[in-house]
């Protein structure tokens, strides 16, 4: 373990969160937050007051930071973005759904999964034609 190399900061990535306060502060407790110089965080802490216009400006921001490498969004959080999430098609920053402890991981909404089961039916359909 010593022999390891240390981790550059500066070409570090972050990863930034769209959830319920639960879920931001298992996070947060975890080593994820970050403050920049701005004041600027990598996380929206989502509640009864979070309008879907803020939902909307932090997704659009954090997939536009440079630092950012995956962006984790809670599943009922990303239903009310739905049009944004499923137009997403940049390949960094990754975009993760993921359940929340009053709203259970539904695979049916899952932008991730519905291409993969896409991409797979079009590999299935073109295989058979060889």
């Amino acid at each position: 373990m010593a022999n390891r190399a240390p981790v550059r900061t500066n070409n570090s990535a972050l990863i930034a969160m769209i959830a319920d306060e639960d879920t931001i502060t298992g996070f947060l407790l975890a080593g994820v937050g970050n403050v920049d110089l701005r004041r600027k965080t990598n996380y929206l802490i989502v509640d009864s007051k979070t309008t879907v216009k803020q939902i909307e400006d932090a997704f659009k921001e954090f997939t536009a930071r440079e630092d950012i490498a995956i962006v984790l969004i809670s599943q009922y959080v990303a239903n009310m973005i739905r049009f944004l999430v499923d137009s997403y098609n940049k390949p960094i920053p990754a975009i993760l759904e993921i359940p929340s402890k009053d709203h259970p991981y539904d695979p049916a909404h899952d932008s991730v999964l519905s291409r993969v089961k896409y991409l797979f039916s079009t590999e299935s359909v073109a295989g058979d034609r060889r």
